[in-house]
């Protein structure tokens, strides 16, 4: 289907497998337009052909969300080639979970690297044009664990936690007519749990995965929130499995 009326112009990081690529389905099915970035771009052709193939509207970039500049170009391209953009969907994150006492520095490094800065990078990419255009809408995937800390996951929640700041502080500061939400996944079919190298904690995300949402769970809370109607500000979805507590 050709973008409507009402659609959006949305950008989505980290949208070549799991709640990005999930997102990217179900809003070009809803009739946004999608621009999707990641690193893998043979993934980023198969979600772009299943969009396509379902008569949605797509453009992809490769795109590396620890590069400022590779952000920058991931934005202002889309601005050039469409004359706005609508939202952001700040969704790139890593997980290596590790005991502290691992010392897996560069696992560490890796996280900050992502979760953090590549969501500050978004942030500086699409802030100057929200303003300029007086309209747009940050949407930042966050986690549970910016509420929390287990074994294993400190310095993964510390991302999470920093996430969750960085995002609410942009809330309280930018005007109102911007838009700024969190979205904080429990536990969710994706591929994270994958770059996990530490088996003792490979193990216990094997068990703590067991009772899993759907990707499309959190890409349907991702629709209701920039769905509302411009005066409504959705500040925080929390969506979890029943079984977690």
């Amino acid at each position: 289907m050709a973008p409507n009326e009402g659609s959006k112009i949305v950008l989505i990081t980290g949208a070549s497998s799991g709640i990005g690529q999930a997102t990217a389905l179900r809003l070009a099915r809803e009739g946004h337009h999608v621009v999707i970035g990641a690193r893998r771009e043979d993934r980023l052709a198969s979600v772009a052909a299943a969009i396509k193939d379902a008569g949605g509207s797509v453009d992809t970039r490769r795109l590396d969300v620890t590069d400022r500049e590779d952000v920058a170009s991931f934005v202002d391209t889309t601005v050039r080639e469409h004359g706005r953009i609508d939202v952001i969907v700040n969704n790139a994150g890593v997980m290596p979970l590790s005991r502290m006492d691992s010392l897996l520095v560069e696992e560490w490094n890796r996280m900050i690297d992502v979760n953090v800065r590549g969501l500050l990078h978004g942030i500086a990419a699409a802030l100057g044009h929200f303003q300029r255009q007086g309209r747009g809408h940050f949407v930042t995937v966050a986690s549970v664990g910016a509420h929390e800390v287990v074994p294993t996951a400190a310095v993964y929640c510390a991302t999470k936690h920093a996430a969750w700041a960085i995002t609410e502080g942009l809330r309280l500061e930018v005007d109102p007519s911007i838009r700024v939400t969190t979205i904080s996944p429990g536990v969710v079919e994706s591929e994270l749990a994958d770059s996990i190298t530490e088996p003792g904690a490979k193990e216990m995300m094997r068990t703590y995965r067991a009772a899993a949402l759907p990707a499309d769970t959190i890409a349907e809370g991702i629709s209701y929130a920039i769905g509302q109607p411009a005066g409504v500000d959705v500040n925080e979805l929390v969506l979890r499995p029943a079984g977690q507590r």
